[in-house]
């Protein structure tokens, strides 16, 4: 894309009484789950190999820019020795890519190539390109003629086509031919592979990689011409089949958003270096994308945490959109990527008005449906922990599926249950099945009433939540409603419980009557908490932040007991000043 493009988004409207209806269907069947497994057995049959052979490539041609700045930090930890990500080091001289003693969150950093993002970032080719070579000649080592999952997933080759194409520089200024030639030769071998596999990727971003690296083989490998418009065809279907109407993600993960804006601005420059158009169908969805990226983003421009997302930094963030070239307004009343974000003055708010995403399109899915985060400028009040999908050693698998919970978000739980069940293999079950949503802006206020069913089955009850925001956003009001539902199990007394995860850097001052609290931003503003119709208290929680790691936090609980014919817990929060 040769200029800057602006999305035009349509008037955001949600008709009242909207009801959101969760997509029937499980996770992949046995029968799904062993097909896939054999199939990927096959990768190692000699019959495999033939169709990786061909053509060696003499040169690309064209090398495009990385239009994403990477971490210099992490790039500078390389140049001294030593690999940093998300909590785990590694010294450079002793990774072999055999996966061992790393997280597979960590694995997977390294077989994609993103580090090459971060040691360009770091310092001169100088400094940077022995590094890369040396890593390089250890992957060729191990997985050039090796094709296993590990190495060879679809969505991994579809990323280290991009960045080895990005990065050719530095990865390629040795003057050793023979390592040259089995770095393109690798670059067409992993082509063909995707050839094969693109369309046999889990839908979702992964597929969206895998086709994104096929047109890029396509555009920059000679001969490429009906790859790359076998790739185009794939990656439309692939866009179509993995994003709402409106741009969102299926497994309405924040941060695979983030990712899919992240790869598609790579192949835009791919485009822009063999100075070819860029196709319509990804500039279209660009146009929706962006927008409801945007749509979940807090005050500090960073993302807010569902479905495992982490809160990823605004810097970040802001240097994805920037590497797209859309200039859009964020996405508030999405009718089915689900994030309700409504603000004023300061102030922004963002609900989760939508069931969890099925197992089918999304592994890992979170029970937060009726959460909400709240921010004050650039300050973090109200937040979910987040951080179920971060990766590395610093979120064990046991705090992971705990950040999953109802519990780990900002919400009511009844019966310490979750809203939408969370099972055993990392698939969700039943729960939440159907949203009722009513959005009305005045100039009174903005005001939203959305409820779910999770908890009808089990114990009777419809949750509701009624959020008002003032003019001027310094005040939100909201109510929490069990209604008994007719026709469903009896409602009998039920314990439930009302969390507000607080943002780490928030501290918290019950006041004497027990009903209220002070929370004061450090370097920011107080706001006033109180509450009705339950028993206020302080507890310990964690929020993860964009790097997996967890901070101690602290969470304002309200408890009580609904009684048979249900119950009404209203609270307000009130900035001071």
């Amino acid at each position: 894309m040769t200029e800057e493009v602006t999305a035009s988004v349509e008037a955001d409207s949600i008709e009242a009484g909207k009801r959101l209806v969760r997509a029937r269907g499980e996770g992949l069947s046995l029968s799904e789950k062993l097909t896939n497994y054999f199939y990927r057995l096959t990768w190692r049959t000699p019959l495999h190999a033939i169709r990786l052979k061909g053509r060696y490539p003499l040169k690309l041609l064209a090398v495009p820019s990385d239009p994403v700045v990477g971490d210099a930090k992490a790039g500078r930890a390389m140049i001294a020795g030593h690999i940093e990500w998300h909590g785990e080091k590694v010294p450079v001289a002793e990774y072999d890519f055999s996966g061992e003693g790393v997280s597979p969150a960590f694995a997977d950093y390294m077989q994609s190539f993103a580090w090459l993002r971060d040691l360009a970032a770091a310092g001169s080719r100088a400094e940077a390109a022995p590094i890369a070579e040396m890593l390089t000649r250890k992957w060729l080592e191990r997985h050039c003629s090796n094709v296993s999952d590990a190495a060879w997933r679809a969505d991994l080759w579809g990323r280290r086509i991009m960045f080895w194409a990005a990065h050719a520089p530095l990865m390629l200024s040795s003057t050793d031919i023979v390592y040259r030639s089995s770095v393109l030769n690798s670059l067409a071998r992993g082509a063909r592979h995707l050839d094969r596999v693109a369309d046999r990727t889990p839908m979702g971003i992964s597929r969206v990689v895998a086709w994104c690296g096929v047109v890029t083989a396509g555009l920059l490998i000679a001969g490429g011409d009906p790859r790359r418009s076998f790739g185009e065809a794939g990656l439309q279907r692939a866009i179509a089949g993995s994003f709402t109407n409106d741009g969102g993600s299926m497994c309405r993960s924040p941060q695979n958003q983030l990712l899919a804006v992240e790869v598609l601005s790579m192949l835009q420059s791919v485009y822009l270096a063999r100075k070819l158009p860029l196709p319509e169908m990804v500039e279209d969805a660009f146009a929706l994308i962006v927008p409801a990226l945007l749509g979940v983003t807090l005050g500090d421009g960073g993302l807010s945490s569902w479905q495992g997302t982490p809160g990823i930094p605004g810097e970040r963030v802001q240097n994805v959109i920037a590497a797209s070239s859309v200039r859009a307004r964020p996405l508030r009343q999405p009718r089915d990527w689900g994030y309700q974000r409504f603000s004023a003055g300061e102030t922004v708010v963002i609900v989760d008005a939508a069931p969890p995403p099925v197992s089918r399109v999304a592994s890992g899915g979170c029970a937060s449906t009726l959460a909400f985060e709240l921010s004050d400028g650039p300050h973090r009040l109200i937040v979910n922990c987040g951080g179920a999908r971060a990766g590395g050693i610093l979120i064990p698998t046991a705090l992971g599926e705990g950040l999953r919970t109802t519990a780990a978000h900002s919400t009511l739980i009844l019966s310490d249950s979750n809203s939408t069940a969370i099972l055993s293999d990392g698939s969700v079950g039943k729960g939440v099945n159907e949203i009722e949503l009513d959005r009305q802006e005045t100039d009174a206020g903005t005001r939203v009433e959305v409820s779910h069913d999770g908890y009808a089955r089990r114990y009777g009850f419809l949750h509701k939540r009624s959020f008002v925001m003032m003019p001027d956003g310094k005040e939100l009001r909201c109510e929490d409603t069990l209604f008994p539902i007719e026709g469903k199990r009896k409602p009998v007394a039920t314990h439930f419980a009302v969390r507000f995860h607080l943002g780490k850097d928030v501290e918290v001052s019950p006041t004497a009557d027990g009903q209220g609290a002070l929370l004061r931003i450090s370097q920011g503003a107080l706001w006033q908490f109180r509450v009705r119709g339950g028993k206020l208290a302080v507890d310990d929680s964690i929020w993860v932040d964009g790097n997996g790691r967890p901070h101690p936090t602290q969470q304002l609980v309200v408890t009580g007991e609904t009684a048979s014919g249900g119950a009404s817990i209203g609270w307000a929060l009130r900035r001071a000043g």
